[in-house]
């Protein structure tokens, strides 16, 4: 499938895309589970509750099969973020086929971004500790705005922030957030097969291909014009 889309820029989501940062994720939740007496959540439960920022995950972790006040669950969001200010990027890893992508089209002097539902404080230390800081002119964080994927907003901000008209421009991402939020800005979306999809079958939802390795996303691209 060569050559599917002229594009300018590429925009790839982080957790579940770039990083598999789930042992990260679940080592903090644990830490701040244990932290409350509450009982202790499984790697594929942490999982499913990954795609919506660190507030979300928090209160899947703390009222799915249990309950939790409001207070409960704020105090549960602060521990977790004093934790995992000393994981991150621990027990990250790169995934395969990301950094030599990534290589290509910087190569094709594509322009990158990266667009995550990860807060500043933790994504800038995050992509730099994994050696892929480089490759982004632009980085949106789940705190940039006041709105988060699945808005399309965060896509038209990172569009407009790398001067690179929507249409000319393709998100990669592993879930519903990324899609929704690509579809709702008029950007073409390519899906991951092997990240984080908050327990949906990614084949079920709505794209413009599936990729099992992010190299893949080069046969979508098209050569620019010589």
């Amino acid at each position: 499938m060569s050559g599917r889309f002229q594009v300018e820029a590429v925009l790839f989501d982080l957790d579940g895309t770039l990083l598999d940062t789930v042992n990260d994720l679940g080592e903090t939740a644990n830490r701040m589970l244990a932290d409350l007496s509450r009982p202790q959540r499984t790697l594929d439960e942490i999982r499913n509750f990954v795609g919506k920022g660190i507030p979300n995950l928090v209160r899947r972790c703390m009222t799915e099969g249990s309950e939790a006040s409001e207070g409960e669950i704020e105090d549960a969001v602060q521990r977790f973020r004093q934790h995992y200010a000393e994981v991150n990027g621990s027990r990250s890893r790169v995934y395969p086929g990301v950094v030599e992508a990534l290589d290509a089209m910087a190569a094709r002097d594509l322009r990158l971004a990266c667009v995550t539902n990860k807060a500043e404080a933790f994504t800038l230390p995050l992509i730099e500790r994994m050696g892929i800081a480089k490759y982004f002119s632009v980085v949106v964080s789940g705190d940039t705005l006041p709105v988060k994927k699945p808005d399309p907003a965060v896509i038209r901000h990172a569009c407009e922030r790398l001067g690179t008209p929507a249409e000319r421009s393709l998100m990669i991402g592993d879930s519903a957030n990324d899609a929704l939020a690509a579809r709702g800005a008029g950007v073409p979306v390519l899906l991951v097969t092997y990240g984080y999809s908050e327990g949906v079958a990614v084949d079920t939802i709505e794209c413009d291909g599936l990729l099992s390795n992010a190299l893949e996303a080069l046969d979508y691209i098209a050569a620019p014009p010589r």
